[in-house]
This record gives structure tokens, C-alpha cells and sequence, in this order.
């Protein structure tokens, strides 16, 4: 079965709207993690590579990076 560029899209908004960034590392290192994996199976996808790889990449990219931040370095709305 393959999947096409609109069906990533479609998963990659719905990972996007559902992950909230979280207090905490776990729930930073999740949303992440989705986020990752739905911008990396995208990329991948736009330019011919294979979308589970770049999920994958992605996804762990995203996890690391989101377990090693802390809510300061996120925080968008301090003044």
C-alpha cells in the first residue's frame, strides 16, 4: 500500500494539533517525538526518500530534543 504525500500531510497536522508541548521532559520528549516523526516522514516524502525513515529520524530527533529542553527555554510567552 502507498501512502500518499496527502495522507502524510493530513497525519503530520492531526500529530501537529494534538501535540502540546508539555511541562514536563516525558510529555515534552512525546509531543516531540510526533512532532518529529510527522515533519520527518514529510520531508522525506517531498523529496523522494522513504517516509518511515524519516519518520523514524524524525521522531527520535524530535524525542531528544524535547527530553533535553526545559519549560524556560520553550516558554514563547515570557516577557
Amino acid at each position: 500500500m502507498k501512502i500518499t504525500l496527502q495522507q502524510w500531510t493530513a497525519v503530520t497536522l492531526v500529530l501537529t494539533i494534538l501535540a502540546g508541548c508539555g511541562d514536563r521532559p516525558g510529555e515534552r520528549a512525546l509531543s516531540g517525538g510526533a512532532i518529529g516523526a510527522g515533519v520527518g516522514a514529510v520531508g522525506s516524502a517531498l523529496v523522494g526518500g522513504d517516509a518511515v525513515t524519516g519518520a523514524v529520524i524524525g521522531g527520535a530527533a524530535g524525542a531528544v530534543t524535547g527530553a533535553v529542553t526545559n519549560k524556560r527555554q520553550i516558554d514563547l510567552n515570557r516577557r
